[in-house]
């Protein structure tokens, strides 16, 4: 195990799954750094080939952070969500994207959502690089109206979501045992919703740093996405644990697809029940 000393006054654990991303995660941790309040960060490493756990850890150390390296070596974004998630003891948790940049008040824009009545999850909506203000505005009346009509559901990704960790513990956390497919951020939010509401704010919003993406083959279809809106509110569990589950798995839609690209060279990765911590 190798960490900073602990900062006691910080209400929030950030984490990172990442598997070789050595050339994005300098960015998103400096944009981290800035953040305008304290928080614990968990670096999870789900079995990188190209050096991203030093690369991270350096950037980390660099910017003085208070932080953890955690090494995962079964594969998949859920079981690195797990790893990361059994180290959190503060009262707010968000999962990042190693590929994403956050504005200096993103967490703090987070938690003045989660500090409100009933508020269990916080979500933030993605613009574009260089995307001005009105751009902004746009998206974020976007998503709130959504979320308006379509309340028992995530509008969001995973690179985008903060929960209160106390409701996240109590619905399960991150559990490939329960969902070991993707779209496991929806999963979740589906578990979360039991307990809580999900609010935005056209203040809360993080940008995709500019890569080369191919993520059409991991992503549900139409129908489903029709199914989903459909079941939310009275069969969510329904929806994922018979109807998604079986769809998913005929595709072998499993988590660690996410990790995989086409312009990203994979190897095997030895499954392992347990994770290591360096």
């Amino acid at each position: 195990m190798r960490r900073t000393a602990e900062n006691a006054v910080a209400d929030w654990t950030v984490i990172i799954p990442f598997f070789n991303e050595r050339e994005l995660l300098p960015g998103t941790i400096a944009s981290l750094a800035r953040q305008i309040v304290p928080f614990r960060l968990i670096l999870v490493d789900n079995g990188s080939t190209d050096g991203s756990a030093e690369v991270a850890e350096a950037a980390a150390r660099s910017h003085g952070l208070d932080h953890m390296l955690v090494t995962e070596r079964t594969p998949g974004k859920v079981s690195a969500l797990r790893a990361g998630f059994r180290w959190s003891r503060t009262r707010w948790t968000a999962t990042c994207d190693a590929d994403t940049l956050y504005p200096p008040h993103y967490l703090a824009t987070a938690e003045e959502l989660l500090s409100r009545r009933n508020c269990v999850t916080a979500g933030a909506y993605f613009v574009d690089p260089g995307a001005s203000a009105d751009d902004r505005a746009t998206r974020a009346g976007t998503i709130r109206m959504a979320a308006r009509l379509l309340p028992r559901q995530s509008h969001t990704g995973g690179a985008g979501q903060a929960f209160c960790t106390a409701t996240l513990r109590a619905v399960g956390g991150f559990d490939p045992d329960r969902w070991n497919f993707v779209l496991e951020d929806h999963e979740v939010i589906h578990r979360m919703m039991r307990k809580g509401t999900m609010l935005y704010s056209e203040a809360l919003w993080c940008m995709p740093s500019p890569r080369e993406r191919d993520r059409h083959s991991i992503r549900w279809n139409l129908f489903e996405r029709l199914v989903y809106s459909a079941a939310a509110p009275w069969a969510g569990d329904w929806f994922f644990y018979s109807f998604l589950s079986r769809r998913l798995r005929r595709r072998r839609l499993l988590s660690q697809c996410i990790r995989e690209r086409q312009f990203q060279q994979i190897e095997e990765t030895e499954l392992v029940p347990t994770h290591s911590v360096r």
